[in-house]
């Protein structure tokens, strides 16, 4: 039976498998066939999961990882659609293969919606790949067009 589960920071051994299958999640999507994090992202990436300022969901069923999905929390300065500023972000929504179709990213998200909409959230964003793309218009997320960026050299 898949069991789909809020990461919690105190269970140090599943919280370090969330962690890891975040970079897995990395790997697959940028199409990298090895571990090119450096210990700065690492670190970077594990203050950032221990602030608070995220939600991660995992699945597992018979004690495997399946998969993962996070959301972000940001407030921005309040708008006439959004008067509250409470958005979030969704990333890394990941199910490994020979699991996939079978309901676990579409349940990890609804888990995310319900978490966000017991936040007073009343934006989440999110960027799809071609794969994804299906799923999120079947839970309601609607195409926009694309962003902008400004890359600042380093």
């Amino acid at each position: 039976m898949i069991e789909i589960r809020k990461a919690d920071q105190t269970d140090k051994e599943t919280f370090e498998k969330v962690i890891n299958l975040r970079y897995e999640v990395l790997m697959a999507v940028n199409g990298l066939k090895s571990d090119i994090f450096d210990m700065d992202f690492k670190k970077t990436t594990n203050e950032y999961l221990h602030s608070g300022n995220q939600t991660t969901f995992f699945a597992t069923e018979n004690g495997v990882m399946l998969g993962c999905a996070t959301v972000c929390y940001i407030t921005v300065m309040p708008t006439y659609d959004h008067p509250t500023g409470k958005r979030a972000h969704v990333m890394n929504v990941y199910v490994r293969e020979g699991y996939r179709n079978r309901g676990i990213a579409r349940q990890m998200m609804n888990e995310i919606v319900n978490d966000a909409t017991e936040k007073g959230i009343t934006h989440i964003s999110l960027d799809a790949t071609e794969q994804g793309r299906p799923l999120y218009e079947k839970i309601g997320f609607k195409s926009t067009g694309e962003g902008m960026e400004m890359i600042l050299e380093k």
